[in-house]
């Protein structure tokens, strides 16, 4: 890419965010147009798929700090003009004018790009992190409890499989760049300071290809598919985003992998719920057993059952906590079984049952147990 491409492409409206937009404010408008514009989505549509490396190209400039400052500040050297206002280009000014003068002015953006192009010959400076990647995956109840090892296919740009990333047709190799000598850079000399730009041969890849590979037209890029095996820790909540380091989009001359981001969903279970790191569950219980008291048997998950002490008197609702059987924190330790009682009121009562609750209302009958709860009803 030459330098005037570079300053007239406006990542921040292909990604459809504001210049002062904050990193998690991208991340999110590139995850969005991503799942979009995502090939899987739009299978033989060439036009999503160009759209895609678009967004994905803003995406790596904006999300990095530093590539980003250079960005704005080269740009905010001039402001760009309208279309058909004298030629297009920065503020009036040409691009192939502005980057052949010299004086003040182009001293100033020599060493604002200088920080951008200069020094991009060697492999190191050119180093690319690969984009960071976002997927999905829906677990069962337990498995997000006691972590799995999942299967993901995954869909993005890498090396093309026909030519192995070279470019080149088979039986053929690139050749060194003559103009650039295999750095992919040129040098021009603008008086007082110099100028690095892509070498506009090989186009800063350092290498020409004579003869392309039909595949992927020379680009040595291609859209793949890959299946990875994801660990998913034990304790991953519904909705949490997982992180798997260098799992993302392959980095671009030497650089480093990018992130894999993992997203994910959890179905629920029949009998258990979650709070945090504890488990709940609600157990019926008799009204004798509540105003009496009792032992009564409390499932665990994935464990044998429990014996939890109902005390006599104890009120309906009550939440009985069971350490130790709940969801395994990152420290190791794990948090408790919370246990809810609830009165199950029977629906069919036979003679003797119906005499001893009668027997009862009788025996405890008295001062009217809502008297309290009308009369506060009537305060203002």
């Amino acid at each position: 890419m030459s330098t005037k491409d570079y300053l007239e492409k406006d990542y921040y409206k292909t990604l459809g965010v504001q210049k002062t937009a904050k990193p998690a404010e991208v991340k999110k408008a590139y995850r969005d147009l991503a799942r979009k514009y995502h090939p899987d989505a739009n299978k033989g549509n060439a036009d999503a798929e160009e759209r895609f490396k678009e967004i994905t190209e803003a995406y790596n400039v904006l999300s990095d700090e530093k590539q980003r400052k250079e960005y704005d500040e080269a740009r905010s050297m001039f402001r760009v003009s309208a279309p058909g206002r004298g030629g297009g280009g920065f503020g009036g000014f040409d691009l192939g004018d502005l980057f052949g003068g010299s004086g003040e002015t182009g001293d100033r953006l020599g060493d604002v790009l200088g920080g951008i192009f200069r020094g991009r010959g060697t492999a190191q400076s050119r180093a690319r992190r690969g984009a960071d990647v976002e997927t999905e995956t829906t677990l069962s109840f337990g498995d997000s409890i006691d972590g799995v090892t999942v299967s993901l296919r995954l869909t993005g740009e890498g090396p093309c499989p026909v030519c192995h990333g070279t470019g080149a047709k088979a039986g053929t190799v690139p050749r060194v760049c003559p103009d650039c000598q295999g750095t992919g850079q040129q040098s021009r000399n603008l008086g007082g300071f110099g100028l690095s730009e892509p070498c506009k041969t090989c186009r800063g890849r350092g290498l020409v290809v004579d003869d392309p590979c039909p595949s992927c037209s020379g680009s040595g890029r291609a859209m793949s598919s890959q299946t990875i095996q994801a660990r998913i820790p034990a304790g991953v909540a519904d909705g949490q985003r997982i992180r798997i380091p260098g799992k993302g989009a392959p980095g671009e001359h030497g650089g480093k992998n990018g992130d894999l981001y993992v997203r994910v969903h959890v179905k629920p279970h029949p009998v258990f719920g979650r709070s945090g790191d504890n488990l709940t569950v609600t157990v019926p219980v008799t009204m004798p057993e509540l105003a009496l008291g009792a032992e009564i048997r409390v499932p665990t998950h994935r464990g044998a059952a429990v014996t939890v002490r109902i005390p006599p008197g104890t009120p309906n609702g009550q939440v009985f906590r069971v350490p130790g059987r709940g969801v395994r924190r990152k420290d190791g330790n794990l948090g408790a079984l919370l246990a809810t009682v609830e009165v199950t009121v029977p629906h069919d009562l036979n003679s003797k049952a119906r005499s001893a609750l009668e027997d009862l209302r009788i025996a405890t009958a008295g001062a009217d147990p809502r008297a309290e709860l009308l009369r506060r009803a009537k305060q203002d």
